[in-house]
């Protein structure tokens, strides 16, 4: 069965190249395609699509509040899009409910594994420029009370010390495969070991894995590497 997509950008030309990419793919099908962020949140509630890419800079409706209104219908894996490389948006595009995010000059190769990725249900923390940006935004704005990060230091204290070394490794964007080559377990026991440190943490996916390990400081941009 084909992913399908829907593309949101205010941009045509960006739009419809996106759309066209990921349309030539045997196993991904454009659904729609949306000029504003209220556009993709109709779209998304009436065709259900497994991914939408969202435009964070969009009329009517930006792509952060797109993206609460699709998180809130549930269903429907979101990647955000922008033309920046270090934009305060980005973080708050991740909370309101994003497993990625990608630029908009992003190669073909790798806007599609993005999308079959994020519909596989996994987080996109490829390439590193994802963990770059989390790193900058949240080394520049501490958390808010009301962000899943808050208060992480005591939450850290409830993980094991194998979920720990986990965390880490998710942090720095290793895959489940490369966290059981470096940790000498197999991939279930990882899967395991992720359910777990989302569960315990009270995090939704391995995004926001990533931004409560620089929040906490578990993981600094320095002991990148």
């Amino acid at each position: 069965m084909a992913i399908r997509v829907v593309v949101a950008d205010d941009q045509e030309l960006v739009r419809s190249g996106f759309a066209m990419i990921l349309d030539a793919q045997p196993d991904i099908e454009v659904v729609g395609e949306a000029g504003d962020g209220a556009q993709a949140v109709a779209l998304v509630r009436s065709l259900r699509p497994e991914v939408v890419l969202l435009d964070v800079r969009m009329p009517v409706m930006d792509g952060i509040e797109a993206a609460r209104a699709v998180t809130a219908e549930g269903g429907t894996r979101i990647l955000m899009l922008t033309t920046f490389d270090v934009d305060e948006y980005v973080y708050d595009a991740l909370y309101a409910g994003a497993s990625g995010f990608l630029l908009k000059d992003v190669r073909r190769d790798d806007l599609v594994h993005a999308v079959r990725v994020v519909a596989a249900g996994d987080s996109l923390l490829a390439p590193s420029v994802t963990r770059r940006l989390i790193a900058d935004v949240t080394s520049r704005r501490p958390a808010k009370a009301g962000d899943p990060a808050a208060a992480p230091s005591a939450r850290l204290g409830t993980l094991t010390p194998r979920e720990h070394e986990t965390l880490q490794l998710i942090a720095r964007g290793a895959s489940n495969a490369e966290i059981a080559a470096r940790l000498f377990v197999t991939e279930h026991t990882v899967k395991t070991h992720v359910s777990n440190i989302l569960m315990k943490l009270g995090l939704r996916d391995r995004v926001h894995a990533v931004i409560f390990a620089y929040e906490s400081g578990l993981v600094t941009p320095s002991s990148e590497g």
